[in-house]
């Protein structure tokens, strides 16, 4: 009676690991290790941007990489320039409340955005929004590889 429950239970286990291995292998799954070097990636794409480096700022895209209208590096290069110009240094990222989701080509990544302008006192927000994002692992490490900015607009008030 002992060999039987040992054997059904060890006929548990080994079905339960590979239903989950079922359900993880359908939709990819990530290491612990693959969450912070993701969130890093977050951090380092704001830090570029916003301190002007166009060149560190388009690696942390693929080389085929999508932001708005530019699509790969020499254009998404040539947006970051545009983009220091016009803040001339005075933009901070607010990215928060990141969430990382397993795919089957590596993940789709989500955060709130806030765009603020330090030139003018008191700090301004520029833009609010949401960042859709997909995300794959490559040989220098984890890239976007398209990002989608869903601006917020405010709501216009007829005649105010």
């Amino acid at each position: 009676m002992k060999h039987f429950f040992m054997a059904s239970a060890i006929m548990f286990c080994f079905g339960l690991s590979a239903a989950l291995n079922a359900e993880q292998g359908s939709g990819g799954s990530l290491t612990a290790d693959d969450y912070v070097e993701i969130q890093q990636l977050y951090a380092q794409y704001a830090h570029a941007l916003d301190l002007g480096d166009a060149q560190a700022w388009a690696d942390t895209f693929t080389p085929d990489g999508v932001f708005s209208d530019a699509k790969g590096r020499e254009e998404l290069v040539a947006f970051a320039k545009g983009f220091d110009e016009n803040f001339a240094g005075h933009a901070r990222h607010w990215n928060s409340q990141v969430l990382i989701t397993p795919t089957a080509n590596g993940a789709d990544g989500s955060c709130y955005l806030l765009l603020v302008d330090t030139s003018v006192q008191p700090v301004g927000i520029s833009v609010s929004g949401i960042y859709e994002d997909k995300i794959v692992k490559t040989a220098a490490g984890w890239r976007f590889q398209k990002r989608v900015a869903a601006i917020e607009r405010p709501a216009t008030t007829g005649g105010q």
